[in-house]
């Protein structure tokens, strides 16, 4: 019986020994267990993610806007607080946009709202840019998206608006508006038409034009009117060419809402769809410059639903 009992404390020690070493896989309280899908020792599980403080985007595949998402970006600007400006720039009638959408803006909550409308010479003006002196929004309209590059890009004004941006303001923007973006701009041209009548026919290396946008997502490359326009091919080359990035198809009538630059929810009445090509496999390019890969991932997100940039994946609730 003494024999036994020896024997028993001794492996209880070995036990003890064991399981302080090996706290994080069972040990422990049910407490320190890693929650539903999350991995022990992940970095979910073990690091702090960094607060981010600067502000919100809201970008809009074009096509009509419904109110719930016009209040959605008063909301963020302040709501009964809100001051925005929108800049129509990207419009052939950048008047007519201005006074419009400025009404929408008031229609959805935003007690103060301008336009503004300048050339690239007057982009870099005292005067333009004090407009934004307080402003806690800018929507950008919709258009041609090269019409406001050539108006913004590298001025003065650009610079404020990003100042706003990473001080916590919202931008929103539709179409072309949503188009500037990204760093990877969708120009809508092409450098190899197949036929005067359609566009984007196939999924090929070096077809899709691009341009520097403004580069508010850095992490994807933005496409608009998505569905309804048929817009897979130029999106998919696009992610082909740049597997590190996602692509964002986002419809009409549709925003995605992006509290954080690596966080995603959809908003609006269609869906945005993401195109993810980095884990792909034999990604390639024929003579014929047609592009061939294995294992693209692609998800369809409706409204509510939410998608994690820098993981890669749905957000789960």
């Amino acid at each position: 019986m003494h024999h036994f009992s020896s024997t028993r404390r001794a492996v209880l020690l070995v036990l003890a020994v064991l399981c302080v070493s090996s706290f994080a896989i069972g040990c422990g309280p049910a407490g320190d267990q890693p929650l539903d899908g999350e991995v022990a020792g992940s970095a979910s599980a073990s690091a702090v993610q960094p607060i981010w403080e600067g502000g919100s985007l809201e970008i809009i595949g074009g096509g009509s806007r419904p109110l719930y998402v016009m209040e959605r970006i008063v909301e963020l600007a302040g709501g009964p607080d809100c001051r925005m400006v929108v800049i129509p720039m990207a419009s052939a009638d950048p008047q007519d946009t201005g006074d419009y959408q400025s009404g929408q803006l008031r229609e959805a909550g935003c007690p103060e709202v301008d336009y503004l409308i300048f050339d690239r010479e007057s982009a870099d003006s005292d005067e333009v840019v004090a407009r934004l002196d307080g402003i806690t929004g800018i929507f950008f309209s919709g258009g041609v998206q090269s019409r406001l590059l050539d108006h913004m890009a590298g001025s003065r004004l650009f610079d404020r608006v990003r100042e706003i941006y990473l001080s916590g303001g919202v931008l929103g923007g539709t179409s072309a508006g949503a188009a500037v973006m990204s760093q990877i701009m969708i120009t809508g041209d092409e450098n190899h038409p197949l036929s005067e009548d359609y566009s984007f026919e196939v999924i090929s290396a070096g077809n899709v034009v691009t341009a520097e946008g403004f580069g508010f997502v850095t992490n994807a490359i933005i496409d608009q009117h998505f569905v309804v326009r048929k817009r897979h091919n130029r999106l998919i080359s696009l992610v082909l060419e740049n597997p590190s990035l996602v692509g964002i198809g986002i419809d009409e009538s549709t925003a995605i809402v992006m509290p954080t630059p690596d966080e995603l929810w959809v908003l609006g009445e269609s869906i945005a769809v993401i195109y993810d090509a980095s884990n792909a496999t034999q990604i390639a390019t024929n003579d014929e410059l047609e592009l061939s890969a294995r294992g693209i991932r692609m998800h369809l997100l409706a409204s509510g639903q939410g998608y994690d940039l820098a993981g890669k994946a749905v957000i789960e609730r």
